[in-house]
């Protein structure tokens, strides 16, 4: 196989093993996507982890055309945090299986000095774990991990493309900017015949809940250790689904995509391990 064929391949398991002795030398900027596999709504596939894994894939794609050679890791595709455990088919990991699991993977690519690695990161409840983990790792050897995580980020982008109003209004869980993403990565896995209008949000001891375990109290936001499917019975929470769009999604892949490249081609030139 030439070499041109060999750097074709974005994607790490698609490497075989005397292609991945070659690319590997030469030390590129690694992508780690991570997600879930919880309840998005009734609309939408469960594999979250789907969009996280293409984003790295197009991210990486883009980053290499610009002369930052990148590949992606194999997706985790189960987060931690079970939010939704109880919506049928649900998995998810307790936080010290996360912790444990990124440990290992991270320690398997420093073992052969491939340390310019990024998480690409698909799940709130991630966030801790990842956090936990490359904070050990800088510790230890000075080798900082970052994490470029998606939808925080497109929660910020939305306003300037459907304007600040029509965001509040869509966004949430169930909502943009994941439905919008999906609509656009994998439209035929939706189900547009499915999507809910907004539910008006429950209360729980007289109180109305604020969010995945909270609820207000005179102003005061108190946690509140209930189950998920009281808050967000269909998966949706303080979102409405039906101002999502292929459009939308359009417009946010495409400047996740290329926030992704800069910040891939940023890390490269400020990494000195």
């Amino acid at each position: 196989m030439s070499a041109a064929a060999t750097v074709s391949k974005i994607r790490m398991c698609e490497l075989t093993g005397g292609e991945a002795r070659e690319v590997l030398a030469r030390r590129p900027v690694i992508l780690l996507p991570m997600g879930s596999h919880e309840d998005q709504g009734p609309h939408a596939p469960m594999g979250d982890y789907l969009s996280a894994e293409r984003m790295a894939e197009l991210i990486a794609k883009r980053a290499r055309e610009r002369g930052t050679e990148t590949v992606v890791a194999p997706v985790l595709p189960f987060g931690g945090a079970d939010y939704f455990g109880t919506m049928p088919g649900g998995i998810a990991l307790g936080q010290a299986t996360l912790k444990a699991v990124l440990g290992d993977m991270f320690a398997c690519l420093l073992r052969h000095n491939l340390s310019r690695l990024i998480v690409i990161n698909g799940h709130g409840g991630n966030v801790q774990a990842i956090h936990d983990v490359t904070q050990e790792i800088y510790r230890a050897r000075k080798i900082l991990i970052p994490s470029f995580y998606l939808w925080r980020i497109g929660y910020g982008l939305l306003p300037g493309i459907i304007g600040p109003d029509e965001a509040k209004k869509a966004a949430g869980h169930g909502g943009d900017p994941l439905s919008s993403v999906v609509m656009n990565l994998f439209p035929h896995l939706m189900r547009a015949d499915m999507v809910p209008a907004p539910s008006t949000p429950p209360e729980v001891m007289g109180m109305k809940v604020s969010g995945f375990g909270t609820a207000r109290f005179e102003g005061a936001e108190i946690a509140v250790p209930i189950e998920l499917d009281q808050i967000a019975p269909n998966g949706v929470w303080n979102a409405d689904p039906r101002l999502c769009s292929p459009k939308t999604g359009a417009a946010l892949v495409e400047q996740l995509t290329e926030l992704g490249a800069r910040f891939v081609a940023h890390y490269v030139k400020h990494a000195t391990w």
